[in-house]
């Protein structure tokens, strides 16, 4: 059996580097290897809204923003359906029924949305939509026969959570057939790619933080970026030893560069093991470090940022393709839909005689 894969993101914003490194560029190698049977990218709206309810426009705008920089960074559409989330309506129904295998307590130890609440300060005023997107997100990933979630980190609970769901409603329903695949995450191989660290070095890198690159960022704005992102606050004088640790500079770094950057853009260097001994044995500034990473990032995103200019004089083309992709993902998730509901007797025309 070939893997169905699925794999999203909340149009809350455009897409930065935490997402090309945690997801993206994972979701292209993915593509050109091929193989699998299906593969879905949702654009989550639905989701947005649970923290952005009183921002509908916000949400909406940014679904092109987002299919934007998905094909921008290598998405091939005639390999991958680029879907939005609010034109399946058969994962609303399949989450209502979900919502019953899932305690309120459950929801709340969640890892990821414990941190989640925290960082958005809403303590006791949590809306009900965004406590329940993990039920939501099930329904996502089981509506479309999933077996693959390309995902960062983070999002590791959220598998857990869905393959407990497919457990209670077996064990509830006891199907005589399988109605949903068990996924499994697929998590990028570098650890530093699996959760980027923000510019500011504090959390991961996060649109509503404020503190990442962003795939469509020019030139100017990079560099500005990268200059400005935190390092060893005690290296003042570049004789200093400098520390690696928490160096959000040595976290890019980790990420992006090659051993072929370095001899293009800093060849007293062999590679980023000789620049880090270096650092910390002293004699090396943050400048020269920082000039460096920008060179790569450059050079990273510059094909990026073409292909969006030309993308965005086509506008209407890629909204014609997420209808009728959305149409094709609402035909698939409406199968699963119906076994289910066959499982659980809720298929009323048997009733007819």
């Amino acid at each position: 059996m070939k893997d169905i894969i699925l794999t999203g993101d909340r149009p809350t914003g455009n897409l930065h580097l935490g997402h090309y490194v945690g997801s993206v560029s994972n979701r292209v190698k993915i593509q050109n290897q091929g193989g699998f049977e299906k593969f879905y990218i949702m654009i989550a709206d639905t989701q947005a809204l649970t923290d952005n309810a009183e921002r509908v426009d916000r949400v909406k705008n940014n679904i092109i923003q987002v299919a934007i920089d998905y094909i921008s960074a290598g998405i091939d559409t005639s390999k991958v359906n680029i879907f939005i989330q609010s034109l399946v309506p058969e994962l609303f129904e399949m989450t209502s029924y979900f919502m019953n295998y899932v305690s309120v307590s459950r929801l709340q130890r969640n890892p990821t949305i414990k941190d989640e609440i925290k960082q958005r300060g809403f303590e006791r005023t949590i809306p009900i939509g965004f406590l329940n997107y993990p039920v939501s997100q099930a329904a996502d990933i089981l509506a479309f026969g999933t077996t693959i979630v390309p995902v960062g980190e983070d999002q590791l609970p959220m598998i857990e959570q869905t393959r407990e769901i497919v457990n209670s409603f077996n064990n509830i329903y006891k199907p005589k057939e399988k109605v949903f695949n068990l996924p499994k995450a697929l998590l990028p191989e570098e650890q530093i790619c699996r959760r980027l660290p923000g510019l500011d070095g504090k959390v991961k890198m996060s649109k509503s933080v404020g503190n990442a690159i962003y795939l469509c960022d020019d030139e100017k704005t990079i560099k500005e970026k990268v200059m400005s992102a935190y390092t060893d606050p005690d290296h003042i004088r570049v004789s200093d030893p400098g520390k690696i640790e928490g160096n959000i500079v040595f976290s890019y770094l980790d990420a992006f560069a090659s051993d072929e950057d370095f001899k293009k853009y800093l060849p007293e260097y062999k590679n980023l093991e000789e620049l880090k001994a270096h650092y910390k044995k002293g004699g090396l500034g943050d400048v020269k470090v920082k000039l460096f990473l920008n060179n790569i990032l450059q050079e990273l995103l510059a094909p990026i940022r073409e292909k969006r200019r030309y993308l965005e004089e086509h506008i209407n083309d890629i909204y014609e393709l997420l209808f009728e992709n959305s149409k094709k993902a609402s035909a698939q998730a409406h199968i699963i839909l119906d076994k289910m509901k066959d499982a659980m007797g809720l298929d009323y025309t048997k009733l007819l005689k």
